[in-house]
């Protein structure tokens, strides 16, 4: 599939995140993200730097995430069919990511969630795509952030 010229396509294989009911502890009176989430978003970080050294990912298409909407396709290989939901891991996921490569997850116009067993290699495989076609429903007005504050009768 050819990639549009300014557009940017990655993919990467994540381990398995942690369940949701494993991804916070509650310390005192606060929830905080748990050893096994914090683990998990290193063990990214880490994916993420061995593909910026290895040339798998470079500064430019880093740069276009950062600067477009984002479409993102993950698959989850599950160990089981039924031990665990399929979106369970879908928001750690893509924090992990975001921060890893620095874009902002608000971006992401567009997820596709896909459920697969395979119990020998439980796995999170995730493609991200920019998207520069997209539109929104045209009935509501989107101001841009300079114009969230603004007072002076125009919209």
């Amino acid at each position: 599939m050819a990639i549009p010229e300014g557009a940017a396509r990655v993919v990467v294989t994540l381990p398995m995140p942690p369940s949701v009911n494993a991804q916070y502890s509650t310390v005192g009176k606060r929830r905080v993200l748990s050893a096994s989430a914090r683990k998990f978003k290193r063990g990214v970080v880490t994916i993420i730097e061995g593909m910026r050294r290895s040339g798998a990912l470079d500064a430019q298409v880093e740069r276009v995430f950062t600067e477009s909407l984002i479409g993102v396709y993950l698959t989850f290989y599950f160990e089981t069919p039924k031990r665990r939901d399929l979106d369970g891991g879908l928001k750690i996921a893509l924090d992990a990511l975001a921060e890893a490569m620095g874009f902002d997850d608000r971006s992401v116009v567009d997820i596709h969630l896909t459920k697969q067993i395979d119990p020998l290699h439980p796995r999170l495989e995730v493609e991200l795509e920019s998207i520069h076609d997209w539109t929104f429903d045209r009935t509501f007005i989107v101001l841009d952030q300079d114009d969230a504050g603004a007072d002076d009768g125009e919209v």
